[in-house]
């Protein structure tokens, strides 16, 4: 193997803090200044008519939550097997946060987060994130379920045949894991991954469901609050069925991180027309809840970035 000298290494690693920095905002100013659908002149004047120092300040109150929340499950997880602080749980989310805005589906975040780490502990960190994001997923799987069937139930855009064959299919699915669960890829398998899974502590487990709830309730009522600011009148059950809905059939799509309020808004704005509600204003609370949670964090995640400093030889 070719040995890097360290000037030579200090600059690659200069380089890629720069391309990963400024690669994120780069997509964040094209997708706000080439958006043709945000009319800016209709949010001004609602703006302008609505606007409170205490409602700004009580929606950037739920963005910090939402992400304190996503910081403690992860010093949670990591606890498993080593004690971080809040301080160092921030540095790792927050900087994955942003090495993950152009990967497709955030997987930039596993390899940010292992940076972080001995390289003898890259899978177990890869599989702690595994155990991070995918309680977010079961609980948007959850909550989205009801939600569609609740909105179904008033608008019927799914038939009782339809509905069937997606339980059927899911029957299928779930027998097939009991099947397949000992079929191993590259020496794992179904049953492999829930041992280790279980060979976590429960207490871990549970701090980390009840943290995921926490976290979802937060931001999916951030929606919520964002459209009774712009004045959409709608029962509180329905608009907390759609939020759900959106937010589950988004979520099941293959996206990049940058791209994320423009998928969620154009699963928004099909739901939200049929409740009657303006395209422009769906597009517009899409937008506001992607700057809110993920482009003010990429912003603040940029500074770690620029501060890592390599831990491996």
């Amino acid at each position: 193997m070719i040995a890097i000298p360290d000037k030579a290494k200090q600059f690659l690693v200069s380089a890629a803090k720069l391309l990963i920095v400024g690669g994120a905002f780069y997509f964040i100013y094209d997708q706000l200044a080439h958006n043709d659908k945000l009319e800016w002149d209709k949010f001004v004047a609602l703006f302008k008519k609505n606007w409170s120092l205490g409602g700004i300040l009580f929606l950037l109150l739920l963005s910090f939550i939402n992400r304190f929340l996503e910081i403690l499950k992860w010093q949670n997880l990591v606890g498993s097997f080593k004690k971080i602080s809040v301080g160092e749980a921030s540095k790792q989310v927050l900087a994955a946060l942003t090495a993950s805005i152009f990967t497709p589906n955030g997987i930039g975040e596993y390899a940010g987060k292992a940076l972080y780490f001995d390289k003898t502990e890259t899978k177990k960190i890869l599989f702690l994130n595994l155990i991070n994001n995918g309680i977010q997923m079961i609980l948007s799987v959850i909550f989205g379920v009801f939600g569609l069937l609740y909105f179904n139930a008033r608008f019927g855009i799914i038939t009782t045949r339809t509905v069937g064959i997606i339980f059927g299919v899911f029957c299928v699915l779930i027998a097939a894991s009991f099947f397949f669960k000992s079929f191993a890829i590259k020496g794992y398998s179904l049953e492999k991954i829930v041992h280790k899974i279980n060979a976590l502590p429960k207490a871990i487990h549970r701090k980390n469901i009840l943290l995921g709830i926490s976290r979802y309730l937060v931001f999916s009522h951030q929606y919520y609050f964002l459209f009774l600011a712009f004045d959409v009148d709608l029962p509180y059950w329905m608009l907390l069925s759609v939020i759900a809905s959106v937010y589950f059939l988004a979520s099941s799509l293959p996206t990049f991180q940058f791209f994320d309020f423009a998928v969620k808004g154009s699963v928004a704005v099909y739901f939200f027309s049929l409740l009657g509600v303006n395209e422009w204003i769906v597009i517009f609370i899409s937008t506001l809840m992607w700057l809110l949670n993920v482009v003010l964090p990429v912003v603040i995640g940029s500074y770690y970035v620029m501060q890592f400093k390599t831990r491996r030889a």
